[in-house]
């Protein structure tokens, strides 16, 4: 495959840090490579130009990373560098919300200061104690070689709504690695949760002899006394490290989020792990064996590379959290860029967030469900929509009416007939389905597709974004290919900027012969969601001539089999709040 380049019983918190760490040069540029010579550049750009987004959360400048629903207020905490574009001086950024898509910035919450945290403040997570107490878990670098330990950090003044400032306590570290461990992979503590016998646990990320795993640790009710369990929670070889872990209950009945402690009827587990080798988010559906504190994921999740992702685009450090206010999980992840770390410079910021996505079950119960969450539409303004509009063989239509560089759209395709459906050539078997999309792109004719949206294209689409379904035969069922394809999406950068063609298989019901299609269109960021959220890509994209009202979208077909748009809705999107 093609590597990224860019890189709770009653008292579970919904707190939530996106994690992203320094890895140790298994991929280029931007993503948490030290630049010592960039790392404290200030740019001197306007940071509201071009590819800046309207309605993604981005701090006003310099270079992020990664909330919590405590009392009513979601907090937002995230890898920040105050002092320029790039990974370095890191500190635990801080912002608010009422709603999930204005955002308030606070004051730094977490920053190194001590013996135990010298060479860095990097991820984790957070859990209310009994007495409604608060308590972060994250990983302290303490030495120039990244020896990593295991932290916490509670709230200096509980009266604060906005818990503004944190303590670290001085018996920290907490955990630190035994002889059995990679001390300099060993990180990002999960949300603890409670078993029946009383006795948090918690996981860490970490590899021995490419084997990825998640070490369990397990402590009293007081949280101060953690000892490493017999055996890991789970393990895979060939895996390599696993970052930011992510464990919690969905239910089997509806699409209601579960407190991480939950342990009832009628529910699985799922486990997600940040791959460092692939930079992808990567997570099995399993069984959570209480008595043996043991993993296991069911028979059709594949336990690798290959297994499901939670989006197969630009997506990494994500993390869930349990949103009592609204009875959902949230699923928080973050973008990265894919251009070069000088044009990072230049710009003077990077890195965004997509959308939060509530995220449940499928009815399956073989794979997770994302979708926006509902707070985003009121930001929705100018509409237009088509219904019943047939298109041919190499016809397009174009959208017009609102602004389409920052947009919403949501449309059902529908066809007559799978009988045109291409064969799936055997040959495809082994490759990834962003291989299979570079082969069949969507200027490549064919049969029950290329069919979907032209995003941020230029008028004579020398610059286009595609996101598109293709339908293929494979022996007695179908597969549904879907694709984020950036390699036309810039005539910038040609040589330097990773622009590939991502994409997914949609695991679908054709009977209906339709396939549903929702995109958030934002200036550089591209976030598609297949079949109601079955699928999800996410692109980061940087045209040159499609900016601002110079952008253009259209829906296409390039396929023998005549697709309708049955209904599409489109809307302007505000600009958040987000400073």
């Amino acid at each position: 495959m093609e590597i990224l380049r860019k890189s709770s019983s009653l008292w579970a918190l919904p707190i939530l840090v996106l994690c992203f760490f320094i890895n140790n040069g298994v991929f280029v540029d931007a993503s948490h490579k030290v630049y010592m010579h960039l790392q404290s550049t200030t740019s001197h750009v306007d940071a509201s130009k071009v590819h800046r987004t309207g309605y993604h959360f981005q701090p006003p400048k310099n270079w992020i990373n990664g909330p919590m629903y405590y009392n009513g207020v979601y907090h937002l905490f995230y890898q920040y560098n105050p002092k320029g574009a790039t990974w370095g001086n890191i500190v635990w950024a801080h912002s608010v919300s009422k709603d999930l898509i204005n955002w308030i910035p606070l004051e730094p919450a977490i920053y190194p200061s001590k013996v135990f945290d010298k060479y860095g403040t990097w991820s984790g997570s957070a859990t209310i104690l009994p007495g409604n107490k608060p308590v972060i878990l994250y990983t302290g670098i303490v030495d120039a070689n990244k020896t990593q330990v295991q932290n916490y950090a509670i709230p200096a003044n509980m009266s604060d709504p906005y818990l503004r400032k944190w303590i670290k306590p001085d018996n920290n570290p907490l955990i630190v690695a035994d002889k059995n461990i990679n001390k300099i992979q060993f990180r990002d503590p999960t949300t603890a949760w409670m078993g029946r016998d009383g006795y948090w646990r918690v996981l860490v990320g970490s590899v021995r002899n490419h084997r990825g795993k998640v070490i369990m640790y397990k402590s009293n009710k007081n949280f101060m006394k953690w000892t490493k369990a017999k055996h890991p929670l789970h393990s895979a070889q060939g895996t390599g490290n696993w970052e930011c872990p992510d464990f919690f209950p969905v239910s089997l009945k509806n699409e209601n989020g579960l407190d991480t402690s939950y342990d009832g009827k009628d529910v699985k587990h799922v486990l997600k792990v940040s791959f460092d080798v692939t930079r992808f988010d990567h997570y099995t559906v399993g069984t959570y064996d209480t008595k043996k504190d043991k993993y296991f994921p069911d028979n059709t999740s594949i336990d690798g590379w290959k297994g499901l992702r939670l989006d197969y685009g630009n997506y990494y450090a994500s993390k869930t959290f349990f949103d009592s206010g609204k009875n959902r999980r949230i699923l928080l992840g973050w973008a990265n860029e894919s251009d070069t770390v000088d044009n990072d410079v230049k710009k003077g910021w990077a890195g965004v967030h997509p959308i939060p996505r509530k995220i449940w079950l499928d009815p399956s119960g073989k794979q997770l469900v994302q979708w926006p969450v509902q707070e985003l539409e009121t930001l929705r303004k100018k509409k237009v929509q088509l219904n019943n509009k047939k298109l041919n063989k190499g016809e397009k239509v174009e959208i017009k009416g609102i602004t389409v560089a920052q947009a919403d759209v949501e449309v059902i395709f529908s066809f007559a007939s799978l009988d045109k459906a291409e064969p799936f050539d055997s040959s495809w078997a082994d490759l990834y389905a962003q291989d299979v999309c570079a082969i069949k792109g969507s200027t490549v004719q064919g049969g029950l597709g290329p069919f979907g949206l032209l995003t941020l294209a230029s008028k004579n689409l020398e610059e286009y974004t595609p996101v598109f379904f293709r339908v293929f035969k494979a022996h007695d069922n179908y597969k549904v290919l879907m694709c984020s394809d950036a390699s036309r999406s810039s005539l910038k950068n040609e040589t330097t900027m990773y622009k590939p063609s991502f994409a997914g298989y949609v695991d679908v019901d054709l009977a209906d012969k339709k396939l549903s299609l929702r995109s958030l269109i934002d200036n550089s960021i591209v976030e598609s969601f297949g079949a109601g959220g079955k699928t999800c890509i996410t692109s980061r994209v940087y045209p040159t001539l499609a900016i601002f009202d110079k952008a253009h979208l259209f829906a296409f077909n390039n396929g023998a089999e005549t697709i309708t748009i049955e209904t599409l809705n489109a809307w302007s999107m505000a600009n958040a709040k987000l400073h």
